[in-house]
């Protein structure tokens, strides 16, 4: 997975739908980075929450599978390097749907964490999307409806604080261009989207999910 990572790390980079909106914003006020605030940042691909996190003075750690996207230590979501409660906040965003084994990286997102994890993704929707994801790019695992997610952070000794969901419209064309997905696998992907598509065909808009979870006093 590191080598297809590589080759798309410019285009994560450069990301709209990943830099910016309210979901981001959002996000980065759950983590209240400040100074004296140690976060670690999983997955971080382009590197957006790291910066806006950085931004507001906290001190960050970004990991990533992928050499490509330049994070500070590689390393898999299962297989955090790092002992117990190391970090204040623990935060990922947009990734887990990738994580092979979202159970142990949820357990790892847990036990480096001291104080909170915060955690968003896209909401799962039908198994038409889910196929239309896999075709768009086959990294792609799956995504979790709250009902699971609140399952996988409880299971890690986390206690669910607060959940909130974000309408997020993509782009058609640049969407399947950032993972280089073309041809009759583009079209079958569009296909399986046909019911979230705007009235012109050239967007679509699903539902993030954003949750924060603390670590269990009990």
């Amino acid at each position: 997975m590191s080598n297809v990572w590589d080759s798309r790390a410019d285009a994560y980079r450069t990301s709209e739908t990943h830099a910016s909106g309210d979901d981001l914003d959002a996000l980065v006020e759950l983590c209240d980075p400040r100074d004296g605030v140690k976060i670690l940042d999983v997955a971080t691909g382009g590197g957006h929450v790291a910066r806006r996190l950085r931004e507001e003075g906290a001190e960050v750690v970004t990991c990533d599978a992928s050499p490509g996207m330049g994070a500070d230590v590689v390393c898999r979501a299962e297989d955090l390097p790092f002992a117990d409660g190391s970090f204040d906040v623990v935060v990922s965003r947009i990734a887990p749907h990738h994580f092979s084994n979202i159970g142990e990286a949820v357990g790892e997102l847990a036990r480096v964490s001291n104080r909170v994890v915060v955690v968003e993704d896209t909401l799962y929707t039908s198994e038409k999307v889910e196929a239309a994801e896999s075709l768009r790019d086959p990294t792609h695992v799956r995504s979790y409806s709250e009902e699971e997610w609140r399952d996988l952070l409880e299971s890690a000794g986390l206690e669910v604080e607060r959940v909130e969901l974000f309408r997020k419209t993509h782009e058609l064309e640049p969407w399947l261009a950032r993972t280089g997905c073309t041809g009759a696998d583009a079209e079958r992907a569009t296909e399986l989207l046909a019911e979230l598509l705007d009235a012109g065909g050239k967007s679509w808009t699903d539902t993030k999910i954003l949750l924060e979870a603390r670590k269990s006093q009990r």
